[in-house]
């Protein structure tokens, strides 16, 4: 599988989270976890989305968190994590 990398808001975003919300981080974590194991999991609800960047996949954390990435031949780069209407609403 190839290397998760994250841009250096999204880690900004991350530390955030994990001081407010443990749940919710280690939510994140397993899921990031699962999507390194095996993609095609149900419970990631891994989707391709159409953005500017092709290749722009979104996995959900839970019922209303999201992970958005660019898929590369080097890494999955994730660059936004929020509710689901914030997430979507930056097209």
């Amino acid at each position: 599988m190839k290397p998760l990398k994250f841009s250096p808001d999204i880690l900004k975003q991350l530390n955030q989270i994990q001081k407010r919300d443990r749940k919710l981080y280690k939510q994140i974590l397993k899921q990031l976890n699962l999507l390194q194991q095996n993609p095609k999991l149900k419970s990631l609800r891994l989707h391709r989305i159409t953005r500017e960047v092709k290749n722009t996949w979104s996995i959900s954390i839970n019922k209303n968190y999201r992970m958005i990435y660019t898929e590369t031949d080097e890494a999955s780069y994730f660059y936004d994590i929020g509710t689901h209407d914030e997430v979507y609403r930056k097209k």
